[in-house]
């Protein structure tokens, strides 16, 4: 047996595998930046075969790194969730570029059936509202683009994935067609009370049934990888979308846990046990995680810009040299001069769910700078926080003592601590920061019996940021901020 778990946490911007030992110590990683492709305004694409070229390549350098295939017990997926890939079932050729999660090519598709008052049927039955994050509509796009793709797929000749069971059948060999649970409710075709796919979502969105992966808990066995990857089988054990791993990375095991992931976008889930959500608040309803044991719901608020608008003020704009450089710039000034920025480069999630809100920046005065932009950058992930707590507790969820955070933006501790403030809540970083990775390592672990429990596995805290503003000036903050994403939706309507 391996002294090793392999977990490989394929994200929008980049592939990455790390070696964990089984004492959940990182001891490799090796990782690839992926090309982000954008055809048209609105639509994001990324090529799944640089994907999986990208995969083999960090889970080898990796694998080399702890002295080989031999050191390996199993292998953890986690990933980008919704992003869709059709491929060809006989050569495991995609039909058409993967459909990125922030791709907004489906608006009017999903417009017109909120239209035609399909919405509240869709909610009930997947947790999830009518918007092009998901994949169903992503789905049909690509089959109705070629008449012929549409005949291939309802004659079983194609399959649909995200991207985890994309590469479980890559690493397969085709052998197995899977996702897991997490994953296929993010969908639109997955009925979160049935735990099954729904053959009612299925005609909804016009998606041949055949298309689609069987359904496994999230530690269950996902088959062997083919033994020309890496010089021996090993098995797959272990699979979940990035914020379900997040979730049990940061060991929210108990229901009212709450994390809040900050990367390209940012993901705030609570556990909510074994009740199925219904959210009055639009938040999203979900499955948090199965194992053979343990399973739970969680609520899910997505704001769709966190990192990327820091990569949007460097890249774009040219601002800021480095993401860290807006830290410095943060704290140069005594407040934010009244500027807002609403990050609404691909419309705006949870709890507004707009697709065609777009980028809005308010308030500026002859006194504004550039330095005061990059600010509320950075002041923007706080406000679309502290929305999603209200809807939460609009939803009755209960009140959070401590919200546990990953990501690359947590680095920026200026930003931390207005976190804490504008949400007035305890903020807590782990001291090991890829926690979707770690999730994926423990559910492989446990799914390989090479840990006796899930509980308690949660990642250890280096930081913690407590909350230091008076009400008045949050408040103030806050209704600035409303008044911003008003203006935003405003100019959506004309």
């Amino acid at each position: 047996m391996g002294k090793h778990i392999l977990a490989i946490d394929q994200g929008t911007t980049s592939t990455r595998a790390i070696a964990f030992d089984l004492d959940f110590t990182p001891r490799a990683a090796a990782q690839v930046e992926l090309t982000q492709h954008y055809p048209h305004p609105g639509w994001v694409e990324h090529d799944a075969e640089e994907i999986w070229t990208a995969t083999l390549q960090v889970c080898r350098e990796a694998i080399e790194r702890v002295g080989g295939a031999g050191n390996i017990a199993a292998i953890g997926i986690t990933n980008q969730r919704e992003t869709t890939v059709v491929w060809d079932r006989q050569s495991g050729a995609p039909v058409h570029k993967a459909i990125v999660w922030q791709d907004r090519r489906t608006s009017e598709q999903c417009a017109a059936l909120r239209a035609a008052g399909h919405e509240e049927r869709v909610q009930a039955a997947t947790g999830l509202l009518l918007d092009p994050y998901f994949s169903a509509t992503k789905i049909a796009w690509i089959l109705d683009r070629d008449p012929a793709l549409r005949t291939r797929a309802e004659r079983g000749e194609l399959a649909f994935g995200t991207i985890e069971s994309f590469l479980i059948w890559r690493l397969t060999q085709g052998r197995v067609h899977a996702s897991d649970i997490t994953n296929a409710s993010r969908t639109l075709l997955f009925d979160i009370s049935k735990r099954a796919w729904s053959d009612e979502m299925c005609a909804l969105f016009n998606v041949p049934r055949n298309l689609l992966p069987e359904v496994r808990a999230c530690d269950a066995h996902f088959g062997d990888t083919d033994p020309a990857h890496f010089g021996v089988a090993l098995p797959i054990h272990g699979a979940a979308g990035d914020q379900q791993a997040a979730l049990v990375g940061h060991g929210c095991f108990k229901p009212g846990m709450a994390k809040a992931t900050f990367g390209t976008g940012a993901f705030l889930v609570m556990n909510m046990g074994e009740k199925p959500p219904r959210s009055a608040n639009r938040l999203l309803g979900t499955i948090g995680y199965q194992s053979r044991d343990q399973f739970a719901y969680a609520l899910e608020g997505s704001i769709f810009s966190a990192g990327a608008t820091m990569q949007w003020l460097r890249d774009g704009l040219k601002l800021i040299k480095t993401s860290a450089d807006s830290e410095a710039i943060a704290r140069s000034l005594e407040d934010n001069g009244g500027v807002y920025l609403v990050p609404a480069f691909a419309g705006l999630g949870a709890p507004q769910w707009n697709a065609e809100a777009r980028g809005t920046i308010t308030g500026l005065t002859r006194d504004s700078r550039l330095d005061h932009i990059v600010r509320a950058g950075l002041e923007a992930v706080g406000y679309q926080t502290a929305d999603l707590l209200d809807a939460l507790r609009a939803d009755g969820a209960p009140r959070i003592d401590s919200l546990l955070i990953d990501g690359g933006l947590t680095a920026n501790a200026w930003a931390m601590q207005f976190l804490a403030d504008v949400c007035e809540v305890e903020v807590a970083r782990p001291q090991f920061q890829e926690v979707t990775a770690l999730g994926a390592a423990k559910l492989a672990a446990y799914g390989a019996g090479l840990i006796a429990s899930l509980d308690g596995a949660g990642a250890a805290t280096s930081a913690r940021w407590s909350p230091r503003m008076q009400r008045d000036g949050r408040e103030k903050l806050r209704a600035g901020w409303r008044a911003a994403v008003k203006a935003a939706l405003c100019a959506a309507q004309t």
